[in-house]
């Protein structure tokens, strides 16, 4: 699939996010956002996921639980969750919860949003793989706020002490958190250096640029013995230009005019 074959899909997966959150009047669209070419890239170039049953793929956990709306426009674009259920984002017995339900949705491979663990639940996967001498790869999805979590760098050491190199770690690095800019609430960097002298190889990318991307993986395909951390630099409420760059925008769904106003910029009607 070609970059411009993955634009479509991005500008898909952002006015089908923008129109669940909508829909909910709840949500958090400024970190689904961010992560949207990350996912297209994951799902339709990188990973190894014809079928969500097929015990040979590759499994993807969303650390970053509340982005849920970025999962789900990824498995609605890939054919393994109808898009019938858009409007039924966080309702009561919804498949499409608040955060990502293993028990509710087929494709969601771990239940998340208590942030933290996901790298862990990742680790448990990737060597459950190695010990099996499986050739499954572990992509996890993790936020700027999260790995200020100290589970984070537990999972981190125990990563390199196990070799884990069917394990990558993508960082959505949009540089917002809830409460405002990372370096104001509690500051990580650097990030590259410390994950680094946990041992692991990093890389630094564009999150919204294919091709960018596209060298990272085939950069994180060379590394032998280690897992790899790939810090990819996002915009939080990327494509739609009122949310840009906007901690306002973690949690809260647009009103109408908002939402139409959005549409239209990705355009489209939805």
């Amino acid at each position: 699939m070609n970059y411009d074959e993955l634009s479509v899909i991005a500008k898909n997966m952002r006015r089908n996010i923008l129109t669940m959150i909508h829909a909910a009047n709840s949500g958090h669209p400024g970190g689904s956002l961010s992560a949207v070419e990350i996912l297209t890239y994951l799902y339709f170039k990188e990973m190894n996921i014809k079928d969500v049953d097929d015990d040979d793929r590759d499994r993807f956990v969303l650390s970053k639980g509340h982005g849920a709306p970025v999962l789900y426009a990824a498995l609605m674009e890939k054919g393994f969750v109808s898009k019938d259920l858009m409007n039924t984002l966080r309702q009561v017995n919804s498949k499409l919860q608040g955060h990502p339900d293993m028990k509710k949705l087929k494709g969601v491979e771990a239940s998340t949003g208590s942030l933290g663990q996901g790298l862990s639940i990742a680790n448990g996967m990737a060597l459950a793989f190695k010990l099996d001498n499986r050739k499954n790869r572990v992509f996890v999805l993790l936020g700027d706020g999260e790995i200020q979590e100290g589970m984070i760098w537990e999972a981190a050491m125990l990563a390199n002490h196990y070799k884990l190199d069917n394990l990558t770690a993508i960082m959505d690095h949009n540089g917002l958190q809830i409460d405002g800019k990372n370096e104001d609430v509690m500051s990580v960097e650097p990030i590259d250096k410390k994950f680094e002298g946990f041992g692991w190889h990093v890389i630094h990318v564009d999150g919204h640029d294919f091709s960018s991307l596209e060298k990272a993986f085939e950069e994180r395909k060379t590394i032998k013995e280690k897992p790899v951390l790939i810090i990819a630099k996002t915009t939080k409420g990327k494509g739609c230009s009122f949310m840009e760059d906007k901690a306002g925008w973690h949690g809260k769904a647009p009103n109408d005019d908002e939402y139409c106003i959005a549409i239209e910029e990705l355009g489209g009607d939805n």
